[in-house]
């Protein structure tokens, strides 16, 4: 941040000046991020009974925000350049500047976004994905700069900067996006999608269906709710051991989950797409094979009705 408003200073450029404004972002963003990272490790409590892990989406929903602010302010003071150029100075050492800091950002973005996903942490990804950004940022910089120098066409700072202002504009959009998505419990169909393909693949012949499957988010870990169909004549020691393999498999070839099954006795409505062997209480053969699909398990009822 330094080095960018110092590289502002020297040259006077509001093309440079959108860099270190966003540099504000980037120091303010990763103070409230180390502090959400402390509070989202934290063990779960009788007030927080699913973890502390949601904060880490307030932590993006600040960068996001702030990230728009900074960018709007970049937009505004260039439109004013626009109308009111100014000269500018030394272009081919503010680029040198700007360069050696756009690759420390980009080295250190591609570093905490690999962090982010083997932790998993949804913080450290959203600042890493910010960093790569501001490299992206910078190269831009860089390339606007000598072309100034060379062309010597003073506008072309402002219009650049615009440009620039709306790129990131549209970053901070996206963080906030993604923040207020996980924060009203929108579903991730990405992870549904591959625990429905995980269970289709690895169905046990007792599993007769699937249904009211809900998906939550806290963190880095992945809550699911639903109600699973078994045969009615199991005990409770067999309906628990049903329960236990799909929990065992999720986790397994998923991702790492906390679930919540609720069993449910099969009915004779059920029997015709059954595969149960040898049921000594079916009340017609099997008929029809019933692929789990999102639109199917998501219903609050057996596919029957």
């Amino acid at each position: 941040m330094l080095a960018k408003f110092g590289a502002y200073f020297l040259t006077e450029s509001n093309f440079v000046l959108t860099d270190a404004a966003e540099s504000i972002v980037n120091v303010l963003a990763s103070s409230f991020a180390f502090f959400s990272i402390y509070l989202a490790a934290q063990p779960r409590d009788e007030n927080h009974p699913y973890g502390h892990g949601k904060v880490e989406y307030f932590s993006v929903f600040v960068e996001g925000f702030l990230i728009g602010i900074a960018a709007l302010s970049i937009i505004i003071k260039s439109i004013y350049g626009l109308i009111y150029p100014n000269p500018i100075h030394n272009l081919i050492t503010g680029a040198l500047i700007i360069g050696v800091t756009g690759i420390i950002n980009g080295a250190l973005g591609f570093y905490m976004i690999r962090k982010g996903k083997s932790l998993p942490s949804v913080t450290i990804d959203a600042d890493g994905r910010h960093l790569l950004t501001d490299m992206v940022t910078s190269i831009g910089l860089v390339a606007g700069l000598l072309l100034i120098h060379i062309t010597n066409i003073l506008w072309l700072d402002s219009a650049l900067s615009i440009i620039v202002g709306l790129y990131i504009l549209y970053s901070g959009y996206r963080l906030v996006r993604k923040s207020v998505s996980v924060l009203m419990d929108e579903a991730d169909f990405t992870v549904v999608t591959e625990v429905i393909k995980v269970l289709n693949e690895k169905r046990d012949v007792s599993w007769i269906d699937i249904h009211n499957f809900r998906a939550q988010k806290y963190g880095n870990e992945l809550h699911i709710d639903c109600h699973l169909t078994l045969p009615n004549y199991f005990n409770l020691v067999e309906v628990h051991e049903q329960v236990k393999m799909v929990d065992k498999l999720i986790n397994n070839e998923v991702t790492k989950t906390e679930l919540f099954i609720h069993s449910d006795p099969c009915v004779p409505e059920c029997c015709h797409y059954c595969s149960m062997p040898d049921c000594p209480i079916r009340s017609e053969p099997k008929t029809e094979d019933i692929a789990w699909t999102l639109d199917k398990i998501i219903r609050n009822k057996k596919h029957f009705e």
